[in-house]
């Protein structure tokens, strides 16, 4: 291998792999290894004002592009070390461990619920998070980068007290026909809707801030505590981000107990702002979650989380110093929620601004770097036992 590392993101959208991929990027830049980046052409904009000035980004149609797409970027007979975001089939990279490129694909969901087959054909897996590596081991996957991966809370380019205004709940999934049919005529009417400013209201402010997506299973968490939530009326909930229509509709129907303390402003690009309007983060439930990027943004944000008591969520929020947690309300029916709201009906949580400092260390730029670097020392080792 050379002192390049070839990545491959394939997404069209901009979520928390895209994130990921940007500030891995970044921190292989540090250490003198450069990205060519093979992404989708509909991408190619957003990835090379997002990247580093000496990344080459290079758009392909799909997976089965990417064996030519390479070889014009190595050496006849060259070996590349080829980094998956998201896994592609072992028939698309077939050729590409014929070539005998060193595969390394990197694990953003947990396994749970999920298919492994997709993992089996790499030489290396690398999960973002503790429970993403428990669930690779329950699933078989041993083939794996053993310290996890954790993200970093980046700010930059997302704060800027910008004023909050609502927007569409909305992100149409253009691959089902009813979102595409909804996402034709919803913009039409959007422009037509009053999109007033965010303003703090009375009571304490619950939040959501993130994408609407099924893996937070934020309908199901609510279809329980929307009715803890109507017996406490001192609480509100503000909900920043968007999602397909099914999402926000069921979460819509989850939420009717509590509908009038409910107000959905959509996503908003300055996610600094919209924290430091709440009194309290709210996770969605753990077990399809890998990490939470929004999680470890609110507490470098000094906002405290509220979570279930479970991995992930027990690997980025320190107990008692950056948040609180509850039992898994599908095990008690609420109990622990109801009983956490009526304590901070009485008194506030505020984080110790000293302890959440040495819990965030291990989510900061600097560690993450480190984590790198022992990344990229563990795939020398492979490249060089001939793996």
């Amino acid at each position: 291998m050379n002192g390049t590392c070839y990545q491959v993101n394939l997404q069209t959208g901009w979520g928390g792999g895209e994130v990921y991929t940007k500030f891995f990027t970044r921190a292989l830049d540090a250490i003198g290894i450069r990205t060519v980046l093979f992404a989708a052409e509909a991408a190619i904009g957003r990835w090379r004002e997002q990247l580093p000035p000496g990344t080459t980004v290079v758009g392909i149609s799909g997976p089965d592009a990417l064996a030519a797409a390479l070889a014009s970027y190595l050496p006849v007979g060259g070996r590349g070390w080829l980094v998956f975001q998201t896994p592609a089939t072992a028939a698309q990279i077939a050729p590409l461990r014929a070539a005998g490129h060193l595969l390394t694909c990197f694990a953003h969901m947990p396994l749970y619920g999920r298919d492994p087959a997709s993992l089996r054909p790499y030489d290396l897996v690398v999960p973002v998070s503790g429970h993403v590596l428990a669930s690779l081991h329950a699933a078989g996957i041993t083939h794996t980068h053993d310290e996890p991966l954790y993200g970093v809370a980046d700010l930059s380019a997302r704060c800027g007290n910008r004023q909050l205004r609502r927007r569409s709940c909305y992100d149409w999934d253009r691959r089902k026909l009813r979102d595409r049919l909804f996402g034709v005529f919803e913009p039409a009417i959007e422009r037509l809707r009053p999109h007033p400013p965010f303003a703090r209201g009375d009571g304490i402010a619950l939040g959501i801030v993130s994408r609407l997506t099924p893996i937070k299973q934020f309908p199901l968490l609510f279809s329980v505590l929307a009715p803890v939530l109507a017996r406490h009326p001192a609480f509100r909930l503000e909900v920043f981000g968007n999602g397909g229509y099914a999402s926000v509709r069921d979460l819509r129907q989850a939420l009717a107990p509590i509908r009038n303390r409910v107000r959905f402003w959509g996503q908003q690009a300055d996610v600094a702002t919209a924290y430091r309007q709440l009194d309290y983060l709210l996770t969605g439930l753990p077990e399809k979650e890998a990490l939470g990027l929004n999680i470890i943004e609110a507490q470098a944000c000094g906002l405290p989380v509220i979570a279930v008591d479970a991995p992930p969520f027990t690997e980025t929020v320190a107990g008692d110093v950056t948040g609180l947690f509850y039992t898994d309300p599908r095990n008690d029916n609420g109990v622990g929620f109801d009983t956490l709201l009526t304590r901070l009906a009485v008194k506030p949580f505020k984080p110790d601004p000293v302890a959440a400092a040495a819990h965030l260390q291990k989510f900061s730029t600097a560690a993450f770097a480190e984590r790198v670097v022992r990344l990229v020392a563990a795939t020398a080792r492979l490249a060089g036992s001939g793996t």
